[in-house]
């Protein structure tokens, strides 16, 4: 799928993944094949449960892909989009590392937390 005019921008040491990054990155896996902008925003809004603009979802997109944890590519033309390509999402292993070192690090911070309630 990414053969073809692929966007792959190497990942930076030491990125972090900010909420909305965090929250998309999610979904584009989750998505697979079917990754593209649209989608993406479309779940964050029912999935995550807040209203998201088409350009707030592209941006973090964007900031994913230049971090390294994302690359795209140019789907194939559509009759339903006049013609027009979708630009198709998917992850980078750096992508899912960032996706677990995330994890790992909320569900430490949570367990801390719950030490905490109890004392």
């Amino acid at each position: 799928m990414f053969s073809k005019r692929e966007y792959a921008v190497g990942p930076m040491k030491h990125e972090h993944l900010g909420e909305l990054e965090e929250l998309a990155l999610l979904i584009v896996v989750g998505l697979g094949a079917e990754a593209y902008g649209v989608a993406v925003q479309k779940r964050l809004e029912r999935d995550a449960h807040r209203p998201i603009a088409l350009g707030a979802t592209y941006a973090a997109l964007e900031r994913l892909e230049r971090k390294g944890f994302l690359r795209s590519a140019l789907g194939e033309a559509t009759p339903q989009r006049g013609g027009r390509r979708k630009r198709m999402f998917a992850a980078t292993a750096e992508g899912r590392r960032a996706l677990r070192h995330a994890r790992r690090t909320r569900d430490h911070l949570w367990r801390l937390a719950e030490a905490g309630e109890r004392d």
